[in-house]
């Protein structure tokens, strides 16, 4: 999967789930502050990433991932 075919996919899932316009996600964007994410839906983020795409974010790793940029280079780099 190519990355820019990653990142369409994972802005129209998170832009649905969380009901956000795929506007506001972009790569400088804050993740918990753009979807309003609590520490369950935070967790319900993670599961949303795994099942999609099949890569697992660790509770260690979680703190690392603060923009969508950070989400999309993690999520891209284990997928390759």
């Amino acid at each position: 999967m190519e990355k820019n075919e990653m990142i369409e996919k994972m802005v129209t899932i998170l832009a649905d789930e969380f009901e956000v316009e795929t506007s506001e996600i972009t790569a400088d964007a804050p993740i918990k502050e753009t979807l309003h994410l609590d520490s369950l839906s935070l967790v319900d983020m993670v599961g949303l990433v795994d099942e999609e795409f099949g890569v697992t974010i660790q509770n260690s790793e979680i703190a690392t991932i603060r923009t969508f940029g950070d989400l999309y280079e993690f999520v891209y780099t284990r997928l390759a």
